[in-house]
């Protein structure tokens, strides 16, 4: 059941008169039958020892928690002590820890059931605390007092629901009060450690009743989605509120951080855009470039890197964009987009489709069609930007043209070509000697 480079660990620790588990998900994870990502290693040795006992393949990562990762066969295994954990002042970190001899003490102090179970060398579980009963049910439960759990730590919040979404388990409901209680202490989390749960979370498989059922606990870090819960449409096109729309479209596009970004923030403008007409119809004109703006706000808070922020507000700024299924107009929007944005704007119409009413799935034909479109232009090698244009700088420079005069000149041929003129060079070098005329 262990990788040999983990066994080798144990043993030694072993043989040296140390008791040493595997411990935390790679056993949750090896009793679901899955590839552990990484394998932790809990022990009776302090750091110095688990340092002079690997001597040469040990690096003291993180001594002040007692914290050693051994190299063994190209694979990083983090040793650590056991340990209890002192008060958490910053609702992050032990202000303290005490290390300990027992076991017992180091799984006490950990976030979930499922966990808080060690595995020694043999294969033998310790389960103290209903675990594996637990990883049977499908059940995500705090370890001792739920609320208590998450004021120590507040990123165990995140990590719950993103277990949920990942694991499809079910959170009981004394650890989902807690949840909604405890959630303002996200506030204490740093934006990078609060992306990094929810880029995983969103990709999980199981992410929709996570964001149905805890849109208040997401709305501390993105206050954008809060108007959106309960928002009626009063549309015929849509069968949910802003909010369950916005998540239902999430959950129906590919497990792409930035996609799954995109299909939550896509509609987050929609309130302060709605107004009724005569009828008592709903509509939200200009949602788009409000959403955009929002999306950006979140995106950077956040922390997002800028080449994922940059798409997602590009997306979110066209989602809604009617783009005539014509040769011209999918040529000028690729031109605009790139092949690769535009391909993933398909996606995220898809997906807003998706999450509407079912009377509307016809457009889905339309989107197909677009797409239909891009792949007869890409097979017959059509030009969509100034690189793919048959002539170059130069080219303008050597029929007189200066500055500004050469760019102006290349993007009147660049929508020439788009409109359907032929991308050969003297064709365009006759067609530039024309318009200088």
């Amino acid at each position: 059941m262990l990788p040999q480079p983990v066994e080798y660990v144990l043993e030694r620790l072993e043989n040296a008169g140390f008791a040493a588990f595997a411990v935390g998900g790679c056993v949750r994870d090896t009793l679901l039958g899955r590839v552990p990502g990484d394998w932790d290693v809990t022990t009776a040795a302090r750091p110095e020892q688990v340092l002079a006992l690997f001597d040469g393949c040990a690096i003291p990562t993180g001594l002040k928690h007692g914290t050693v990762t051994v190299r063994a066969e190209g694979m990083g295994i983090e040793v650590t002590t056991f340990r209890a954990d002192g008060t958490y002042t910053d609702h992050r970190r032990p202000d303290a820890v005490t290390f300990s001899r027992r076991l017992e003490d180091d799984l006490s102090r950990r976030d979930l059931t499922v966990n808080a179970m060690a595995m020694d060398r043999r294969g033998q579980i310790t389960d103290l605390f209903g675990g594996r009963e637990d990883l049977k049910a499908g059940v995500l439960r705090c370890v001792g007092d739920p609320e208590r759990r998450f004021r120590e730590d507040a990123l165990r919040i995140l990590r719950t629901l993103r277990f949920a979404a990942v694991l499809g388990f079910a959170i009981e409901p004394r650890t989902a009060a807690a949840l909604h209680e405890t959630a303002p202490l996200l506030k204490y989390i740093a934006p990078e450690r609060i992306l990094s749960e929810m880029d995983r979370a969103l990709c999980g498989g199981h992410i929709l009743p996570v964001l149905l059922d805890y849109p208040d606990v997401l709305a501390v870090f993105l206050p954008e989605i809060a108007p959106c819960v309960g928002f009626d449409q009063c549309n015929r096109h849509h069968i949910y509120d802003v909010w369950g729309h916005s998540a239902h479209a999430a959950a129906a596009i590919a497990p792409e951080p930035v996609l799954r970004w995109t299909m939550l923030l896509h509609d987050v403008g929609k309130p302060a855009c709605f107004t009724r007409d005569e009828q008592g119809v709903g509509h939200f004109y200009g949602h788009p470039a409000v959403s955009a703006e929002l999306a950006e706000g979140a995106c950077r808070r956040l922390r997002m890197d800028s080449r994922s922020a940059e798409r997602i507000v590009t997306l979110v700024r066209w989602h809604d964009r009617d783009i005539p299924r014509t040769d011209r107009a999918i040529a000028r929007a690729v031109g605009k987009l790139g092949e690769d944005v535009f391909r993933q704007l398909l996606a995220v119409k898809r997906a807003d489709n998706a999450a509407q009413s079912p009377d509307d799935r016809h457009r889905l034909a339309d989107i197909q069609q677009a797409e239909d479109i891009l792949d007869g232009l890409l097979a017959r090698q059509q030009c969509f930007s100034l690189r793919d244009l048959a002539v170059k700088g130069g080219d303008m420079a050597a029929l007189g043209l200066r500055g500004r005069e050469i760019g102006d000149m290349l993007r009147a041929l660049l929508d020439a070509v788009l409109d359907g003129a032929p991308n050969e060079r003297g064709s365009l070098l006759a067609l530039a000697r024309e318009k200088m005329s």
